[in-house]
């Protein structure tokens, strides 16, 4: 079954954010100061958010780990 993910990215801000489904959910911090999960209340994973994407180079990847 193929699944859509909307991608949202604000120049401007330059903020990325991915979100796998649209259900009500939280932020929450991971190991990475640049990276938020977004999760349900059960603890589903809903998407994520990279703040400050344009300084993660291609040769410095950004890696987090969501939970």
């Amino acid at each position: 079954m193929a699944q859509t993910i909307k991608i949202y990215y604000d120049r401007e801000s330059d903020f990325l954010e991915v979100r796998f489904c649209d259900k009500p959910g939280f932020m929450r911090e991971t190991n990475h100061d640049d990276v938020m999960e977004r999760v349900s209340e059960d603890g589903e994973i809903l998407g994520f958010t990279i703040m400050q994407v344009s300084r993660h180079e291609k040769e410095n990847p950004l890696i987090a780990h969501l939970v």
